[in-house]
């Protein structure tokens, strides 16, 4: 048993203390997952991966209690927290009273608003949740390649399925996904 999945065990169990000892174990890897999703972010993003880290932290041992099974099953989750926030930021931004769609130009330099990626973000999570009701394991793979940034490895270690099935799984899903988007359009 990892050292992970015994702090979850124990954060199962109520130990207030074990929460604190999970943060330095994870943070890193949560980390650099967060950062490799913030740089396919489109520019001008306000949420920092380091903000993105805490917030979906925070989501995952606040005070609402989780079972985890695992470690994969920890990261797992934490993918789908980073997705909803990531999300939520998009729709906070397309609000009008946060500028919609508009984006901040130069004042000196009077041109057109252009569209942000946020829309592509939301579309994307729409369709990806129609792909949950009919594959959830595809959803998955989905949401710890696209929204986490994860290899083909990591996302079969952190399932407990094989490359090939993943690389298949993500190929379909890219396709699906595709054909479900440009029905939105």
């Amino acid at each position: 048993m990892s050292e992970v999945t015994r702090i979850l065990d124990s954060i199962d169990q109520g130990d207030t203390k074990a929460a604190e000892q999970l943060l330095p174990l994870v943070y890193e890897e949560l980390r650099r997952l967060a950062t490799h999703k913030m740089a396919h972010e489109p520019p001008g993003q306000t949420l920092q991966a380091t903000a993105l880290v805490h917030e979906a932290y925070l989501k995952l041992v606040g005070s609402q209690r989780q079972e985890w099974n695992n470690r994969a099953h920890f990261f797992s989750a934490a993918a789908e927290a980073m997705r909803r926030i990531l999300v939520d930021n998009a729709r906070r931004k397309r609000n009008v009273k946060h500028g919609g769609d508009l984006e901040r130009i130069d004042f000196s330099s009077i041109t057109a608003a252009v569209e942000h990626d946020s829309e592509k973000l939301l579309r994307v999570h729409e369709v990806l949740d129609q792909l949950a009701i009919e594959d959830p394991v595809k959803a998955e793979v989905v949401k710890l390649r696209y929204f986490v940034g994860l290899k083909h490895r990591e996302v079969a270690s952190a399932m407990g399925l094989s490359e090939a099935t993943v690389r298949r799984h993500w190929t379909f899903s890219r396709a699906w996904l595709y054909q479900a988007m440009r029905r939105l359009n």
